[in-house]
């Protein structure tokens, strides 16, 4: 897993802006009358206006050059006026100030509009959708690529197991990404767009269900910032031990203090992209330098009690016999960590111009970043076998390509713990302080001094975690475990399972009526669950097995990465808040 991009700041929830028209008097269409996760709203009125959205997508032309703007969203004039000119179909309905005085039922918020007519409110929606699949190809590609654990994640679990995991884990990762894509086109449109994960639970299994997803995230996204933080702290010690290790931290956890004070990522674009690029150039260095030098021996000693013997590189088909199965477990869970990056994939196609297209956007993308995986980590692997280090850029043992390797990645990583800092506070605002405590929006006089405040408890947060755990693959195997394994393949499969059931359980004359605003059910309760589940079974159980096996891989995960935690404190090479580092 890599970076996040400007696509990801997506949040829970609009910002559009009021107009009325005539005195007293404002016309809605029905769907600007809910609010962004109003439960009123069924589950048949999402398909509705989805298949409707999705009809409106396959008329629009397909973009000349879909791999031109790799760098952004942008457009040509051209392409936006196409896809504006596309006819309305949603009735709208008339508000005096009486009926919204007497009987109008009031949401929490709703969005307001700066335009009048559905037609136009409809058009302005459609054109704010501008990414083409070659876009989010590179945004998919940047969000998830992220090799420097599979060397040794190889040297836990040996070339078989190792290649085989990171295929089928490559392979189910590509197949959740399929649902989540199918997911997507069944319930999204213009009328209520779907922005993150969490609004897929909603609208499948409720407001509980978002939340739960929601919370993960908020933890997977700190989680992320420190663990950049340890490998930040882990190369600064690297590069100049006269340092003390706590302090390494500290130093790159204020410089996130200060750079996380920007609220929004638009400027960030560029910077954003030009780190992947900078990621490729450690690659291509860490590569470069294993051929011509021995392992890094004092850091294999110090972060994995590896001792250098007779310095003789060994590598293992199979499970390595000095590996027991807890860290086994733990490389597994490197795996887990490489292919994270679906928690975002809802916040891509809320931003494609046509969102079927999305499919060969991650098909390339799935495609190129297993083959990167597996070249570098058998690469790098072939040459330092048991003294890989984790992340494998800091198991150079020539001190000028391992400084320049670490600088090199202090900028790229410093970009990304940006980017999930602000990602990370947006979501915690929104869901907790905005949504549950009543708090004004962050783009108000208020709502920005509050920003203010919160990034350097954001980040001092991380840099607790950060420091109290500073062994590197044990927290990022525990992130795996807990966070990104949920949201790449316990997550998906479930609510896959939870929408075709309902899918299937419609009848002939049920679905949602758009001149009344009613659902139609002829029955409801366990008939209804029997009939959806009946109907193409087979994929449904496939579904459920994928989930429980799933869980059980979480479980396992987050119990070997704990005992790695004790196991490297135990052994007193690893202590919280020291001075001493861990590599």
């Amino acid at each position: 897993m890599a970076m996040l991009q400007p696509a990801s700041v997506a949040l829970d929830g609009g910002d559009a802006r009021l107009s009325t028209n005539g005195e007293g008097i404002a016309e809605y269409s029905r769907a600007a009358l809910r609010a962004t996760h109003d439960p009123s709203v069924t589950f048949e009125e999402y398909l509705y206006y989805a298949k409707i959205a999705r009809q409106e997508e396959d008329a629009l032309p397909d973009a000349s050059h879909p791999m031109r703007m790799l760098a952004g969203f942008g457009k040509k004039k051209s392409d936006r006026r196409m896809s504006m000119n596309m006819p309305s179909t949603e009735p709208t309905v008339q508000l005096s100030e009486k009926e919204k005085e007497d009987g109008m039922p009031r949401t929490d918020s709703p969005p307001d509009f700066s335009v009048v007519t559905d037609q136009e409110w409809h058009q302005a929606a459609r054109a704010a959708r501008t990414a083409t699949w070659g876009a989010i190809f590179y945004l998919i590609t940047t969000d998830v690529l992220g090799p420097y654990s599979v060397p040794w994640a190889l040297s836990q679990m040996g070339y078989g197991p190792g290649v085989t995991l990171y295929t089928v884990f490559g392979a189910l990762a590509g197949y959740t990404g399929y649902q989540i894509w199918q997911m997507f086109l069944a319930l999204d449109s213009t009328q209520y767009p779907m922005k993150t994960f969490g609004d897929i639970a909603f609208r499948i299994y409720g407001t509980l269900a978002r939340h739960l997803v929601n919370v993960l995230q908020s933890l997977q996204l700190i989680f992320n910032v420190g663990v950049i933080i340890i490998a930040n702290g882990q190369g600064l010690y690297q590069v100049n031990r006269n340092i003390c290790y706590i302090v390494c931290c500290v130093i790159w956890t204020v410089l996130g203090m200060l750079i996380g004070q920007i609220r929004t990522l638009q400027k960030f674009g560029w910077i954003a992209n030009l780190a992947i690029w900078l990621n490729v150039v450690v690659m291509i260095l860490t590569m470069a330098v294993v051929t011509h030098s021995d392992p890094n021996y004092d850091a294999a000693l110090t972060a994995f009690g590896i001792d250098k013997g007779d310095g003789i590189v060994h590598t293992t088909a199979g499970p390595p016999a000095t590996v027991d199965f807890t860290g086994q477990i733990v490389g597994l869970m490197q795996a887990v960590y490489s292919y994270g990056g679906a928690m975002l994939y809802c916040e891509f196609m809320s931003e494609m111009r046509k969102p079927w297209d999305f499919w060969k956007a991650l098909l390339i993308a799935d495609t190129f970043i297993y083959i990167v995986y597996l070249f570098f980590g058998l690469y790098v692997y072939s040459f330092q076998g048991q003294y890989t280090i984790n992340p494998a850029n800091q198991g150079m043992s020539p001190y000028g390509p391992l400084l320049a390797g670490n600088i090199i990645g202090f900028v790229s990583s410093l970009i990304a713990a940006a980017l999930y800092g602000n990602i990370g506070i947006k979501v915690l605002y929104q869901n907790i302080f905005k949504e549950l405590l009543g708090l004004p929006d962050l783009t108000s006089k208020a709502g920005k001094l509050l920003w203010v405040a919160m990034v350097p408890i954001y980040w001092g947060a991380a840099f607790v975690l950060a420091a109290a755990i500073p062994n590197f693959s044990a927290l990022s195997g525990l992130v795996a475990a807990l966070c990104i394994l949920q949201f790449t393949y316990t997550f998906p499969p479930m609510l896959m399972l939870g929408l075709s059931i309902k899918r299937d359980a419609m009848q002939p004359g049920e679905g949602f009526d758009p001149a009344t605003g009613q659902t139609v059910r002829h029955d409801h309760g366990l008939k209804r669950w029997s009939r959806g589940i009946k109907r193409h079974w087979y994929i449904k159980l496939f579904n459920l097995l994928f989930f429980l096996g799933a869980i059980v891989t979480a479980v396992l995960g987050c119990y070997s990465s704990i005992k790695s935690i004790i196991a490297a404190f135990g052994a007193a090479r690893t202590t919280a808040f020291g001075c001493k580092g861990p590599i």
